[in-house]
């Protein structure tokens, strides 16, 4: 995997998890995510976490459960 092809994968779909991209290269989701860093230094991609937990306080338990979305900047 290469940065180029993170680029072509990220900026044709907009918007994927980390896991998602992590399947499509067969690839560990660590190593993706430092790709993915290059292109967010660059300020070509934003990292949304999204946390499951949907109560009005966070107990702290649900950490395993926050979800990586890259989205793509178009800019």
């Amino acid at each position: 995997m290469t940065p180029s092809e993170v680029k072509r994968y990220l900026s044709a779909r907009k918007v994927a998890p980390l896991n998602d991209i992590a399947v499509h290269f067969d690839m560990e989701p660590d190593a993706v995510r430092g790709m993915l860093g290059h292109w967010v230094r660059k300020g070509r991609v934003r990292l949304h976490q999204e946390d499951r937990c949907h109560s009005d306080g966070c107990c702290g338990g649900c950490h395993e459960d926050v979800k990586e979305v890259y989205e793509w900047l178009n800019h």
